[in-house]
């Protein structure tokens, strides 16, 4: 008789939310495609949502129930339009279109992509990955878009490459938070190129079946759900690959509390609180913090031989 252990971020049946629940457009979707075909189900589905049909990546199952759409457009972290977490609203104005993103750098060929060439281009699927901020809350969102290593093959980085640096917009005209001119904008973050081409690191182009909201970051940012949340850049325009590595904007800010390499680790404290545990957003239920946000089967590797770094915070 065979046994099998299940692993840390895998969820038991009876957990899951019923599909019918969450994706009730989809399936009408799938309603449609039985009475036009595909195409017509592909035309509808963009239509409705604005984006390209996008299947679930059940491989990088999450472990936890779909946080509320609601909760997650409407708590939100993005200081370019300030400090609280209300800025939903103010962040509409906004523009998500036209929008692009540079990608140059230590690359063969330098490229500027605009969002609907990426879109259309790239291989969009879903996944639901765990988000799991600094600050000790979480949530669990089914993101829209596509390996970061589809993009970057696309520019081919040079064997001399050893970091990726994602930058931020700053239009000071719709993001009063830029007036605040002890940050030192533009927002900069960054990570080496090996975990950029890791399976988990993924551009985010939409949430919820839909393009992906100015306040959660759209219309493109970055998420690797082993970090802690400040390492994914949002409203993205610009991609560097270099030799150096990156200096991000909280470390230049607080470089004591906030470093390079970020992952997620519940036995290492932040210097003013415990990480052990965290507020799930929606239901406000403390759980356990698990090590790399429970993504270790796909990320630990990456660590092995850099002991003398401060991986955890």
């Amino acid at each position: 008789m065979q046994i099998r252990i299940p692993r840390g971020w895998e969820t038991p049946e009876a957990r899951v939310t019923p599909e019918h629940l969450v994706f009730g457009r989809r399936k009408a979707f799938g309603i449609a495609a039985g009475l036009l075909g595909a195409a017509g189900a592909a035309q509808a589905q963009q239509a409705a949502g604005g984006l390209p049909p996008a299947m679930r990546n059940t491989r990088f199952a999450p472990g936890r129930e779909i946080s509320p759409e609601r909760d997650v457009t409407t708590f939100n972290n993005f200081y370019e339009f300030g400090t609280s977490k209300s800025i939903s609203q103010g962040a509409q104005r906004l523009p998500q279109r036209p929008w692009t993103v540079k990608v140059d750098g230590m690359v063969e060929t330098p490229r500027e992509f605009g969002i609907e060439d990426l879109l259309r281009t790239m291989p969009i699927e879903e996944r639901v990955y765990r988000l799991r901020c600094v600050e000790a809350w979480s949530m669990v969102v089914p993101w829209t878009g596509f390996p970061l290593s589809a993009l970057l093959a696309q520019v081919k980085p040079l064997s001399s490459a050893r970091y990726v640096s994602f930058e931020t917009a700053a239009i000071p005209a719709v993001m009063p938070g830029l007036r605040q001119s002890w940050y030192p904008w533009p927002y900069v973050e960054g990570c080496t190129i090996a975990e950029a081409g890791n399976d988990l690191s993924f551009m985010v182009v939409g949430a919820y079946g839909k393009l992906l909201p100015p306040q959660n970051g759209g219309p493109i940012r970055f998420h690797q759900p082993w970090k802690y949340g400040f390492k994914a850049g949002k409203s993205l325009v610009r991609i560097t690959l270099t030799d150096q590595r990156p200096v991000s904007f909280w470390e230049r800010i607080q470089a004591a509390e906030y470093g390079f390499w970020a992952n997620v680790n519940p036995a290492v404290a932040h210097p003013r609180w415990s990480q052990a545990s965290e507020r799930a957003l929606g239901t406000n239920a403390r759980i356990p913090t698990q090590l790399f946000n429970g993504y270790g089967e796909f990320v630990a590797d990456l660590y092995s031989g850099l002991q003398n770094e401060r991986l955890w915070a």
